[in-house]
């Protein structure tokens, strides 16, 4: 099985309409897709993930860069540092 090679619909009833892709489920055409299943619109292409799905990991990381600067672990300019210490000192850390 290949992404460039599609094999027929994996759908067992109704008409197949429109080109046929690769989701999670199978080979699937637009009849039976997840989302025309869900009762949704068919997704339209562009940028970006929808607002619904969770931020990717890396963006949490800016957390724990922002601790590193302003512990100083880390090089920074002195603005940058500055403003590391401001965000992170208004959080309290609970003590154990």
């Amino acid at each position: 099985m290949s992404a460039r090679d599609p094999e027929p619909c994996d759908g067992l009833t109704g008409d197949h309409t429109g080109p046929v892709r690769f989701y999670r489920t199978g080979w699937k055409c637009n009849t039976h897709s997840p989302w025309a299943e869900a009762g949704l619109d068919e997704p339209q292409p562009g940028y970006g993930h929808p607002s619904a799905l969770p931020l990717s990991p890396l963006a949490a990381s800016s957390v724990f860069d922002e601790k590193a600067i302003a512990s100083g672990r880390r090089r920074s300019s002195p603005h940058t540092y500055r403003a590391a210490q401001a965000a992170v000192n208004h959080r309290k850390e609970p003590s154990t």
